[in-house]
């Protein structure tokens, strides 16, 4: 059952990512809008953080699917090894990737001009000279960088307390299922995350 719902789930984010490059081609870059400036060392060290989070994701979600979606089978003998290794790496990095990345995904009012719409109304100001809203710089971005955030946490803690002592078959098996979902759905978002990325 699992697997179907992961072939579909996969193909369904196939089919959006196509879909949206379809509807919302990308813009060219103009040539004088280059980044030539320098990178910090803070900026350096994002950069690898990013970078090992995305490589310790791809390892992980290889040996998590390929069992399930190629073989049919539960993830077992070195790519369990090779999982476990891979995803206390991973936590530790994502864990310091949110902190060092929060301020640049942050949302800011450009991002809902719906909402903007509503206040303008409800305190019935409509002069267009007055915009203290500023435009959206990658709503996507920033909603799946937060999802992924916060997808962590229950993905994360469902493998950890299944593998407590106290916790019965039941639990185990209930919090084992909670973790495969969670890393199905986390894996979607982080796809369209990369996405998003690579588009701008």
């Amino acid at each position: 059952m699992y697997q179907k719902i992961a072939i579909i789930a996969f193909l369904v984010t196939l089919v959006y990512i196509v879909l949206h490059r379809i509807v919302m081609p990308s813009h060219k870059r103009l040539p004088g809008n280059s980044r030539n400036e320098k990178l910090s060392i803070i900026g350096m060290l994002r950069i690898l953080i990013y970078l090992a989070v995305l490589f310790c994701f791809i390892v992980l979600a290889i040996t998590g699917f390929y069992p399930t979606l190629i073989l049919g089978k539960h993830i077992t003998g070195y790519l369990v090894m090779v999982h476990a290794t891979f995803a206390p790496v991973f936590a530790v990095c994502l864990a310091v990737l949110a902190v060092m990345w929060a301020q640049r995904w942050r949302f800011t009012a450009g991002d809902w001009p719906w909402f903007e719409r509503v206040v303008k109304w409800a305190t019935l100001t409509n002069n267009p000279g007055e915009n203290n809203f500023h435009k959206s710089s990658g709503l996507g971005r920033k909603i799946s960088f937060w999802l992924i955030i916060f997808l962590a946490l229950p993905l994360i803690l469902s493998i950890v307390l299944s593998m407590l002592p106290f916790l019965g078959t039941h639990w185990q098996e209930l919090l084992l299922s909670m973790h495969r979902y969670t890393a199905l759905v986390f894996t979607m978002i982080a796809i369209m995350h990369t996405y998003f990325i690579i588009r701008t």
